[in-house]
């Protein structure tokens, strides 16, 4: 008897810890969508404020290229037809002159002989980080001031440049960053990281700018600054190290005193076609990326996965009515965050195709969320690396 009273008492202790982490999920939920309404409006005022002011500095497109993706070039040409009215220059980091990535790019030179596009070779492996080693040797051969940095497959709209500007002429902005959405191709594995980056990802963006005040960390969609503000932590050479540099870069100049600017100017990016095996690969560095880059606020991201707790607390409860009705009420919110932020601010229509796979996606990032405290180790591009407080070691 005394077995059983305890075990009926480790019982009501799981259905008391899931309930409560349910409804904390559900919290989070709500707080999303109040980040959500106020993302949204400050983006219209500040639209009405700052478009057609006239304020178009020149800008060097710093693009680091390694090997050649499937929507690559769509990306590449997206950027030469800016409606932007000062004078923009596009620069390709490249490890190697053999890299298939140059045939890309002298096949855009010649498409494209008005835009100003060169070639740097960055053979000196600095750190790490490959990409940050590639920057910091671009930087040197930039004509301009202001510097954008994305990947090679950001596909932008006619008027990225005009847009990711306008925030510069105020001088306090040392940094201006964009949301983006992942295209997914056929795989599940595929879908699922889009979806996640749709409906988790840029929901937790959102949720940090409303409860912090603002943002103060980059996203590596887009990361805009300027010379005089790289200089004042120490240039790209100070992030080769580091596996979240967007983050990092964000988060170092508005330590330096700058303001960080989320602009509502949406980007995509390729989302792979992966195995399962890729694609926790990419789920587990990214996991663990964030881990380090917010030690606090990330123990709390476990919360945020209400669907799994709200599953966990139904079949603690023997399926009762009242955790029918709790996972009801943790469905609608998701459900709600999911198309407020992945349909309504992002315009991602995969969201409405997939939003069928919601409950595996959170599935899949609560299991993410606790393997990544289970090491430090990552893949990155093929090699492996011991993270240390955010540095990256080969191991």
């Amino acid at each position: 008897m005394a077995t059983l009273g305890g075990m009926d008492s480790i019982a009501l202790v799981v259905e008391v810890v899931v309930v409560l982490l349910t409804l904390s999920g559900i919290a989070y939920g709500l707080i999303a969508l109040w980040g959500a309404r106020d993302f949204e409006h400050a983006a219209r005022a500040s639209a009405a404020g700052r478009e057609g002011g006239g304020f178009a500095p020149g800008i060097s497109i710093l693009k680091p290229v390694k090997g050649v993706d499937p929507r690559m070039y769509a990306g590449l040409v997206s950027h030469c037809v800016q409606e932007y009215t000062g004078a923009y220059e596009l620069l390709f980091g490249v490890n190697s002159l053999e890299d298939a990535a140059v045939a890309e790019i002298a096949r855009l030179r010649v498409e494209w002989p008005n835009i100003s596009i060169r070639l740097v070779e960055c053979p000196a492996r600095l750190g790490a980080n490959g990409k940050m080693s590639n920057l910091a040797q671009m930087l040197p051969h930039a004509s301009f001031e202001h510097v954008v940095v994305n990947d090679s497959d950001i596909r932008v709209s006619r008027h990225y440049l005009q847009r990711v500007m306008a925030p510069f002429a105020d001088t306090a902005v040392g940094l201006v960053t964009v949301p983006y959405v992942g295209r997914a191709e056929k795989t599940l594995w595929s879908k699922l990281e889009a979806l996640g980056i749709s409906t988790d990802f840029m929901v937790g963006v959102l949720t940090a700018r409303k409860l912090e005040g603002g943002i103060r960390f980059g996203l590596g969609s887009t990361l805009a600054t300027t010379r005089t503000a790289l200089a004042t932590i120490g240039g790209f050479e100070a992030l080769v190290d580091q596996l979240a540099d967007d983050y990092e870069m964000g988060a170092r100049l508005s330590a330096a005193g700058y303001r960080v600017e989320l602009v509502h100017e949406v980007v995509e990016t390729t989302v792979p076609a992966y195995t399962l095996h890729g694609f926790c690969e990419h789920q587990l560095r990214w996991a663990r990326g964030t881990r380090d880059s917010r030690r606090a606020g990330y123990v709390g991201l476990g919360v945020t996965y209400v669907l799994p707790w709200a599953l966990a607390a139904l079949v603690a409860s023997g399926f009762s009515l009242w955790a029918i009705s709790m996972f009801s009420v943790a469905l609608l919110v998701r459900v709600s965050v999911a198309l407020t932020v992945g349909v309504g601010i992002l315009r991602d229509g995969q969201v409405l195709r997939d939003m069928w796979l919601l409950p595996l996606r959170d599935c899949f990032g609560l299991f993410f969320w606790a393997w990544s405290y289970a090491g430090n180790t990552i893949v990155w591009r093929g090699e492996r690396f011991r993270l240390k407080s955010g540095r990256l070691e080969r191991v």
